[in-house]
């Protein structure tokens, strides 16, 4: 084999190999592209996942903090209707007079009555909407209407405290707070004692701490040995405490 002939075989190698380097390089620089272009397509599809776990997780969150909350507010509008019911059995228990007294209008109690017997009808009719109909809408309309009808009736306080109490149970706690104020201003109602301890409760929901303890102190002050003044100490000892 001559010199040129080898010369030719040897350029022709070399052709080769470089054509071989030329096409395998393009190649080399496409697939890490394509590898480059998933990659970053994985990543947008996992933020995107991602996004929508936390708005998932925020989201269950926001649900558990209202059913928190409605949680809360039936427990607390069954222990407003549980006092009442409480009320409405001691007020059902207490004995009726067959014999009407009258007494001071401004130092009425329970027991006392009025000479006027529509008055007296329209107050019972208004009771009897609590203890037998279990109409509270329709006893708190029918006690705001008596109050207008006798202003000075000597069934003021007791009509102002059943205000007071279905106010609260409803939960229109500055009605009741107004009502609950009448029957304390009246030093001789059997109210009292209660109307002092459920303004405290008013103003604990309100968060006025020293205005609630203050109204605990004087439960306990005026009435130590009632069921109220029990109730009041263990309201203190609970806000001592916090």
């Amino acid at each position: 084999m001559n010199s040129n002939k080898i010369m030719r075989q040897f350029a022709l190698v070399l052709l080769v190999g470089a054509a071989t380097q030329v096409v395998a390089a393009p190649a080399s620089a496409a697939n890490l592209q394509t590898l480059e272009r998933m990659l970053e397509a994985q990543g947008q599809s996992q933020l995107q996942v991602q996004r929508q776990l936390d708005q998932m997780s925020a989201d269950i969150d926001n649900i558990r903090g209202k059913v928190e909350r409605n949680s809360y507010d039936i427990k607390q509008m069954k222990e407003r209707q549980r006092q009442l019911y409480n009320d409405v059995d001691q007020l059902s228990r207490q004995p009726v007079k067959a014999t009407p007294a009258v007494k001071a209008v401004s130092h009425a109690s329970v027991e006392t009555y009025s000479k006027n017997m529509n008055e007296n009808d329209a107050y019972q009719n208004a009771v009897n909407l609590i203890l037998k109909k279990k109409d509270y809408q329709g006893a708190t309309q029918a006690f705001e209407s008596f109050l207008i009808t006798y202003p000075e009736s000597v069934y003021r306080p007791n009509a102002s405290y059943w205000l007071g109490q279905l106010h609260f149970a409803q939960n229109d706690l500055v009605q009741a707070a107004k009502n609950f104020a009448v029957v304390v201003s009246i030093k001789d109602s059997s109210k009292r004692a209660n109307a002092l301890l459920k303004l405290g409760v008013i103003a604990e929901r309100g968060n006025d701490t020293v205005k609630a303890m203050s109204y605990y102190t004087q439960v306990e002050k005026e009435y130590p040995n009632s069921t109220s003044a029990k109730q009041a100490q263990s309201a203190l000892l609970k806000l001592s405490k916090h």
